[in-house]
């Protein structure tokens, strides 16, 4: 069974669908009550460096470089080794990536849920 990951803003509202909600900012989302946001996991470590974040700047020009550099930081064994926890973590639910910046089209967690999916996939392939 392949898992599905989705990307959500951490502003809006929690659904039934959004299984294991799991937040992929470095810093909290301002404005959000800690007590009060529904998340099962704060996966900061999971979030381009600070180096890379501020270079990106959410410049859209800077995305596919963004893109790029934000790859190899996930390449790297640490990362790796949280991604394949996320996946345990969440089972066979829906994980749903919680991010916290305005542009929808030109953020991390998008770039995040293409590399859980794969992984996922990959280890839906061993598993069988």
């Amino acid at each position: 069974m392949s898992i599905r990951v989705q990307i959500k803003r951490a502003y809006e509202q929690p659904s039934d669908d959004d299984g294991y909600r799991v937040l992929v900012d470095r810093i909290w989302p301002r404005g959000l009550g800690k007590d009060e946001f529904e998340y099962d996991l704060w996966c900061k470590d999971l979030a381009p460096s600070k180096e890379l974040r501020q270079w990106f700047g959410h410049a859209p020009e800077r995305w596919n470089e963004f893109c790029r550099r934000y790859k190899n930081e996930l390449a790297a064994e640490e990362a790796q080794q949280r991604l394949q926890e996320v996946l345990r973590q969440a089972a066979s639910k829906t994980i749903t990536l919680l991010y916290g910046a305005r542009d929808t089209e030109h953020n991390h967690a998008i770039v995040l849920a293409e590399e859980l999916a794969r992984q996922a996939k990959a280890r839906a392939r061993r598993d069988a």
